[in-house]
């Protein structure tokens, strides 16, 4: 009887345990896991901004994964979006530029590597702004992981928010995420006395020690080395270095967004 009764009640635990699980989670960020009606009573209650991370697929060395930017970006947004309280992340867009395709240049030089033409680039990100636009958002940041399609960024918002000048929707190219990132890492790390040939810019010191902190199961540990197509040593990269990048980039961003979307 005690044996028939053990089991009935791990039975029970056994079905209510991912009810339990869900009950003690936040609620979800990301506009991929939501329903239609579900995003539109959010939006309804205040959730108004919607991130759009926009990340890139390209080689970074034998030491670390081609998705880099798109993992990185979609972590990282979480974070600000949760931060901010009133914002939702869009599905990561992983195609941009990356250099040419006949003859391959740039990034495209290396496997893996995928790119896009810049005007389409540009297209892909006015038709989600446009398409989140339709859904009720007011304000659509963009947020780039990396420096190649800043200025396309930058271009797109402005070229909206012209167009929009009599809506109440802005589209806010946010580039205090990448400047984090990268040009205030990268001085922090000169101020430890790091020197600037291990520093970076890509997939070096800096860049590695980011992903650690983000996400270290896209580096290979036991490939820490410069190699074909890093600019930089990733030799001393650690994941202790990165957190206090990622920790910047979270709160520059959230202020940047803030202040970018405050309304008189």
């Amino acid at each position: 009887m005690a044996g028939s009764w053990l089991r009935a009640c791990a039975y029970v635990l056994f079905i209510a345990a991912p009810w339990l699980a869900r009950a003690d989670a936040p609620p979800p960020v990301f506009l991929e896991d939501l329903t239609s009606p579900e995003l539109a009573a959010r939006i309804r209650a205040g959730t108004t901004t919607v991130i759009v991370p926009i990340g890139g697929t390209e080689q970074n060395g034998a030491h670390m994964a081609l998705g880099k930017h798109n993992v990185r970006v979609r972590m990282l947004s979480e974070r600000i979006a949760r931060t901010l309280g009133n914002a939702v992340v869009a599905p990561v867009i992983a195609y941009v530029p990356e250099g040419g395709v006949n003859p391959p240049t740039g990034h495209m030089r290396y496997p893996g590597t995928i790119t896009v033409p810049p005007d389409v680039y540009r297209s892909v990100i006015e038709s989600a702004a446009r398409s989140l636009r339709v859904a009720g958002f007011r304000d659509i940041v963009l947020l780039g992981d990396s420096g190649d399609y800043q200025s396309d960024n930058a271009t797109v918002a402005a070229r909206l928010d012209k167009e929009w000048t009599s809506s109440r929707v802005r589209v806010h190219a946010v580039g205090e995420y990448y400047r984090a990132a990268t040009s205030e890492f990268f001085e922090s790390l000169r101020k430890q006395g790091f020197a600037e040939t291990e520093i970076g810019p890509h997939a070096g010191l800096a860049d590695t020690s980011l992903m650690l902190a983000v996400d270290p199961a896209l580096v290979r540990a036991d490939r820490l080395q410069k190699s074909d197509g890093v600019t930089g040593d990733p030799k001393r990269a650690s994941a202790l270095l990165g957190q206090s990048a990622a920790d910047a980039i979270v709160q520059q961003t959230v202020a940047a967004i803030r202040a970018a979307t405050q309304r008189k």
